[in-house]
């Protein structure tokens, strides 16, 4: 039986993950590791636990991830997203473990009118952007078995996240605005953890960068309106500018990423969101 470790196991993408655990305990064990559990930021630490458990495959689904803290916390959210990223893929080149690193649509600037495709320039306008991409490159250059996976706009009926903050928003408002004018790709994070594993049962393993998201892109004020139409909120909805709504850190205009690398490579073909957005809402409103 091969052995699986999840890093970030308590996070969105970590809980995903350990809801289909069960599916596949035939072929895989699974290890999940939190914060507590494993401090990523501890080289020591990491490359002893890794070096321990021996795992087939390690899914880095830590990250710092709060985008506006970041632009006050630099040298935390580069401590996690690239130092702790570079310690785990350093363990991980020891062990000959593939390493599948979990990224953002955040490294490109939004300024496109094209999705960006894997080869695209990268140019991150944040900390956070700017973290996650030292990571990426980290971890390439130090596990020559990595699989790079960038995401975007990731949701699920699991911790914090747009989905279940504007149903919470809907229960108490009578009106929001909502930024329309920022463009990308909501995803389910249980789509992300499904593609996961059909990447770790594919037989034969390319390495590199790929792009996952559920399709077509749509902004967060269309984003809004269907959760609000999903779950039969009656609340007002104003679309409003960027310019309108200003955050510490600067958003990516449109980071729609292309998806037929994946696709091509994999065979994972991308759900549309709003069946993926329907599905997530159904499983929250029968969630006691």
């Amino acid at each position: 039986m091969k052995k699986i470790l999840v890093i970030g196991g308590n996070g969105q993408l970590g809980n995903c993950f350990r809801k289909i655990a069960p599916d596949f305990s035939n072929w895989f064990e699974f290890n999940f590791t939190s914060s507590e559990d494993l401090d990523v930021t501890d080289r020591s630490a990491v490359i002893a636990f890794i070096a321990d458990y021996e795992p087939h495959f390690c899914i880095n689904a830590s990250a710092y991830t709060a985008v506006d803290l970041a632009e006050k916390e630099e040298e935390k959210a580069f401590a996690v997203n690239a130092d702790g990223v570079a310690h785990i893929a350093e363990a991980c080149a020891e062990m000959k473990t593939v390493l599948i690193h979990v990224s953002t649509d955040y490294v490109f600037d939004g300024e496109s009118n094209i999705s960006y495709s894997e080869d695209n320039f990268t140019n991150p306008q944040g900390v956070y952007g700017s973290s996650k991409l030292k990571g990426e490159e980290l971890a390439l250059d130090l596990n020559p078995r990595t699989i790079v996976i960038r995401t975007s706009w990731l949701y699920s009926e699991f911790n914090k996240n747009f989905v279940k903050t504007m149903l919470h928003l809907f229960s108490s408002k009578e009106e929001l605005g909502i930024v329309a004018d920022q463009f990308g790709q909501p995803t389910n994070a249980n789509d992300l953890a499904a593609a996961v594993m059909k990447i770790i049962e594919s037989k034969n393993k390319t390495y590199g960068v790929f792009h996952f998201s559920n399709y077509p892109e749509t902004n967060w004020f269309e984003f809004a309106t269907k959760i609000a139409a999903f779950s039969n909120s009656k609340i007002k909805l104003k679309a409003i500018t960027t310019a309108e709504f200003p955050t510490p850190a600067k958003r990516p205009k449109r980071s729609t990423m292309a998806l037929d690398k994946i696709e091509s490579v994999y065979g994972i073909e991308p759900e549309h969101w709003e069946n993926s957005l329907q599905d997530c809402i159904e499983i929250l409103e029968n969630t006691p």
